[in-house]
């Protein structure tokens, strides 16, 4: 019997892969280097092109660790591979909005407008045009309808603790100090079981329903080597162990890849977030596209991988991602500001304008209407796309 050989580390080091990271690695030693410059005031036109290079390389950064980390999700296959994706992704929002806070200036609303804008571009402008697009020749493939109702469950939860309860309960928006602590155990417990859940026994929920993975086999796994074109469906068959332990060297190279391209976007994040300030401000901007233009760098990506699979009418993949990704930015980057603003002693309000509030509790009962159908389609779609037009609205009218 032959066996193919394991995926070398020259092919997942590829030309492109080089490129980025000299690019980003090139960037963020300019940018350290440069860095009394850039925050002495630079000219308005020399200011625009420090930041759109800026954004642009940190866009492409942020490509390269969505390559690698979905490159690890085809070998491990759901719904380990789309956790890898989106716990890689949110791990890079936290970074930036940690860095807004602890830079100069007042930013107690970053982390509110950054995860709300997160909800709104996920929830609503990707499922969105998602659903449009795979449901222009009828309704879409079916979902897993048990997963999908629990992470509707968890959106409901984690939406309710960012954003309703310090309306509620809290002083100008933010928990108070008592109230903290509890909520962020709560949030933290909470995702750790859903974690544990979603990987272990409940791990078919989150599975296609049509796929051989969430029918048993009794069968051993084969040894022989695998294509390309075959290596989602096999990793959803074959145990994480055992794929694991067939491509070590393969999943080591990648996730070596995946933090030194991720790790330049954590060097830049200070920069950018200085260079964001300076500009929003000149411009008389509204506050809340700080944490706009933060969700659409880190998210772009993801998005246009969420696209691409309703594309190939992958509808689990796609509940998987925007869904996965929603509960996981909230999940971790809640916890982590509250954090951070009690060792700083910073004020984090996370309470939304009455509008946005509205959007908030429209959004979450339109994602779990939606949901519950056994097929969705494109008229849902649409649905979803008008939420996110009047978002749009409200930011620049509210």
């Amino acid at each position: 019997m032959t066996s193919t050989a394991r995926p070398s580390r020259e092919l997942v080091l590829t030309h492109t892969a080089v490129i980025r990271l000299v690019l980003a690695w090139g960037a963020s030693i300019a940018l350290m280097a440069t860095r009394d410059v850039l925050h002495s005031g630079l000219p308005g036109p020399l200011l625009v092109a420090v930041l759109g290079l800026t954004v642009a390389i940190v866009v492409v950064a942020a490509f390269g660790v969505v390559h690698e980390a979905e490159q690890l999700a085809h070998r491990l296959g759901d719904p380990y591979g789309s956790l890898v994706l989106t716990l890689s992704i949110v791990l890079i929002e936290v970074v930036l909005i940690s860095s807004v806070m602890l830079g100069p200036g007042e930013h107690d609303t970053i982390a509110r407008d950054s995860v709300l804008a997160v909800m709104m571009i996920i929830l609503n402008l990707v499922i969105g045009i998602a659903l449009l697009m795979a449901g222009r020749r009828g309704p879409a493939p079916a979902h897993n309808r048990t997963g999908t109702s629990v992470y509707v469950g968890m959106i409901a939860l984690f939406g309710t603790l960012a954003f309703v309860m310090p309306a509620v309960t809290g002083t100008t928006g933010s928990y108070t100090s008592a109230q903290e602590i509890p909520i962020v155990l709560v949030t933290l417990v909470s995702y750790a079981w859903f974690l544990i859940r979603q990987t272990g026994r409940q791990a078919p929920d989150f599975t296609d329903p049509t796929s051989p993975a969430t029918t048993p086999t009794t069968s051993a796994p084969t040894t022989t080597g695998r294509s390309a074109a075959d290596t989602t469906a096999t990793s959803a068959r074959t145990p994480v162990g055992t794929v694991l332990r067939e491509h070590r060297t393969e999943l080591l190279a990648r996730t070596l890849l995946l933090v030194a391209t991720m790790i330049p976007i954590v060097l830049m994040s200070h920069d950018l977030a200085g260079l964001l300030d300076d500009g929003l401000g000149r411009v008389g901007a509204p506050v809340a596209l700080a944490g706009i233009l933060i969700a659409i760098i880190v998210f772009t990506p993801e998005s246009i991988t969420a696209i691409r699979a309703a594309l190939r009418g992958e509808t689990q993949r796609v509940v998987n991602l925007c869904l996965g990704a929603f509960v996981s930015t909230v999940g971790l980057t809640i916890p982590a500001v509250l954090v951070i603003g009690l060792v700083t002693d910073q004020k984090v309000v996370l309470a939304p304008t009455a509008p946005h509030l509205v959007l908030v509790v429209t959004t979450v009962v339109t994602t779990a209407i939606t949901f519950a159908a056994p097929r969705v389609t494109a008229s849902h779609g649409a649905l979803h796309l008008a939420l996110f037009a009047v978002y749009v609205v409200t930011v620049f009218t509210t």
